[in-house]
């Protein structure tokens, strides 16, 4: 809310937080009488209580949370949070970020950007729907009329971080890469180890008689044995074998195919290794423990490896935008996922078939050197394709094109509701021997056509996408802010199709004006 030279803001809903900090304050009484009637403090009751109190205490903080704003600065605080105060020359500027989340919500907060560079979120005012988004940037209107009024802000431009944005964060696929490697190379240590420890199972023989006990953990023994009962374990519990009087162990761990194939009385046969039980053979069905291939340990160091590049490409991309301004648009990182995906689908078949060192066959050595070629262009292609084209190479890059006869309809949007793009409806601009038009299908004919006023157009500039131009607009695409007779108006097309409009849209206002001199 706002009252004249200050704008006060508290959580909208307060009634539900209340009932939550009433729990809260019943728990800590409950666990304060638990506590002197029993006198102990493990207790489920205390427990329970003091788990409530906090609880309670986390809603009373957010229930009686507040930002307020006026000539001074900015003030956040609550009753359990002594109030800080910023003041508004300390900020240069005003944003707003887009959090996001686990089912694809968007949470709008306002960010205030510090004269050394750091960014304080604050906590109010929040929207979490569209049905409070009125509010929410009503609230940010005034914040940042005081801002003018009282400071000095940067710009006047509204700057909006989202998650395809250059001032995005870096933290957490920075986290995600080294976490991934760090397995990847976990697991590539266990490769050879891996493949020794089968290696020697599949190598192992009988004990023979006199074998010393050092020796025998190498080598097979066999011992006879009664099941007592099976025990088959439901989902992801699991599965045991029992054995009579406890000998000679008195249950082991087996699959849940393995508990299922023997019944209670069966006499089977366990065979020993290293100290554990390999082998149950009974007479009409086998147990035999699952040793895994080194194969298999390669397939997944070199699966985390390759899902590390993903992180890895957020932080190229976003470490080649680092001259961007903080809400431009960064390229996806599709491309470099499409090279990774191509790189396992030979990376990882060599990888199971030679884990363990570098193939000697002429055969693998081609596959390999085949898959590194194919591997290297994919990335150099990816690399060309994120690069950061501004609107100025675009444009340099354009050769003019002449009138076509017949109509071209190339993909591109206003983003604001017009009467020639009423309710947002159009999705391509047809070009051609008529006056460009907006039309909602890519064609052919007309249909639903509304022709653009090209004389109340006038060009103010053209620049990459920014956050607040919406998630819908494609990455590569770049924005020409036009004039619509006072009214700001954007268009979002691809660099070359954005300048063929422009061009079109010029040369139909040229056109028109000398069909008017000439009248």
């Amino acid at each position: 809310m706002t009252a004249g030279d200050e704008v006060i803001c508290r959580p909208p809903r307060t009634r539900p937080l209340w009932v939550f900090v009433g729990l809260g304050a019943a728990g800590a009484v409950l666990a304060a009488g638990r506590l002197v009637y029993s006198g102990e403090f493990v207790d489920w009751w205390v427990g329970g209580g003091l788990l409530a109190a906090v609880v309670g205490v986390a809603f009373l903080h957010a229930v009686t949370l507040e930002v307020r704003a006026d000539a001074y600065g900015v003030h956040t605080g609550s009753r359990l949070r002594r109030r800080r105060s910023v003041p508004w020359r300390d900020i240069a500027d005003l944003r707003v970020h887009i959090q996001y989340g686990r089912h694809g919500e968007e949470y709008f907060r306002v960010g205030m950007l510090g004269r050394n560079g750091r960014t304080r979120r604050l906590p109010l005012p929040l929207s979490v729907s569209r049905e409070d988004r009125a509010d929410f940037e009503a609230t940010l209107d005034a914040l940042r009329t005081l801002h003018r009024r009282h400071g000095k802000p940067e710009s006047d431009h509204l700057a909006v971080i989202s998650k395809r944005t250059s001032g995005r964060g870096v933290a957490v696929p920075l986290v995600l890469c080294v976490l991934l490697l760090a397995g990847a190379a976990l697991a590539a240590w266990f490769v050879p180890v891996t493949g020794a420890t089968k290696e020697a199972w599949t190598s192992a023989v009988p004990c023979h008689a006199g074998t010393a006990s050092a020796e025998s953990r190498e080598c097979l023994t066999t011992e006879d044995a009664v099941i007592a009962r099976t025990e088959v374990g439901e989902a992801k519990q699991p599965s045991r074998l029992y054995f009579a009087s406890g000998r000679p162990l008195d249950r082991i761990t087996v699959s849940r195919e393995g508990a299922q194939g023997f019944r209670a009385g069966d006499r089977v046969e366990l065979t020993w290794w290293r100290g554990q039980v390999r082998v149950v053979a009974g007479n009409h069905h086998v147990w035999r423990e699952h040793f895994t291939s080194a194969g298999s340990v390669a397939v997944i160091a070199a699966t985390l490896a390759l899902a590390a590049g993903w992180p890895a490409a957020r932080l190229l991309v976003h470490r080649r935008g680092r001259r961007l301004a903080d809400d431009e648009v960064l390229p996806s990182v599709l491309p470099f996922l499409g090279a990774l995906g191509a790189t396992a689908l030979w990376l990882l078949p060599l990888c199971y078939l030679h884990p363990l060192g570098p193939p000697t066959s002429t055969r693998f050595l081609v596959w390999a050197a085949a898959g590194t070629l194919t591997t290297s262009g994919l990335f150099v292609l990816a690399w060309r394709a994120t690069r950061i084209r501004t609107p100025d190479q675009a444009a340099s890059g354009a050769a003019p094109r002449e009138p076509a006869a017949a109509d071209v309809f190339l993909a591109a949007r206003f983003l604001e509701s017009t009467d020639y793009n009423p309710n947002y409806f159009g999705t391509h601009i047809v070009l051609g021997d008529n006056p460009p038009a907006v039309v909602p299908h890519p064609g052919p004919g007309r249909f639903a056509a509304r022709p653009i006023p090209v004389q109340r157009l006038t060009l103010q500039g053209v620049r990459r996408l920014r956050g607040g131009d919406g998630e819908a607009v494609p990455r590569s695409w770049h924005i020409a802010e036009l004039d619509d007779a006072g009214e700001p108006v954007r268009l979002a097309a691809a660099p070359a199709d954005l300048i063929r409009i422009i061009q079109a849209l010029d040369a139909t206002r040229a056109s028109q004006k000398t069909t008017l001199t000439g009248a």
